[in-house]
């Protein structure tokens, strides 16, 4: 299950509708729609905390171990940074998809893959020109 449909299953479960969400989490209600509708992704942890406080539950349990990556990815790198980040998580969810590894195991290789991807990006900063050198995130 992905964010969208854990957003929305924990919404139901505790009744509230998009705007109740919404005026709780500090948010619109357009947001919330867009979420459950998987046409946007909140951009920060703050704002899934705020959702995931709203609901009474966590933010591990709305992104899951793939959706927290992105959102690091994002905070840390912005919009590209995220979009790598969530193809290798879809590279190596969908290599496993046939259930021949534990939870743990792919928990363990996308976070290989992840920190493999950010080491990358700071070895190869010495490589980029100096107009590039600007927006390669820091630490």
């Amino acid at each position: 299950m992905i964010f969208k449909d854990r957003l929305k299953e924990r919404r139901l479960e505790v009744k509230l509708t998009q705007a109740e969400l919404a005026q709780k989490a500090g948010v619109t209600a357009r947001t919330i729609q867009n979420y459950e509708l998987g046409n946007r992704k909140p951009a920060n942890i703050e704002v899934i905390q705020k959702i995931a406080d709203a609901l009474g539950t966590t933010t591990e349990y709305l992104l899951g171990s793939s959706g927290s990556y992105v959102i690091k990815a994002h905070e840390k790198g912005g919009t590209k940074a995220a979009r790598d980040i969530e193809e290798l998580v879809s590279e190596v969810t969908g290599m496993f998809a046939g259930g021949k590894l534990s939870e743990e195991a792919l928990e363990g290789a996308m976070k290989a893959l992840n920190d493999a991807y950010w080491i990358a990006k700071e070895k190869n900063k010495k490589y980029a020109s100096k107009s590039n050198r600007n927006n390669i995130p820091q630490d």
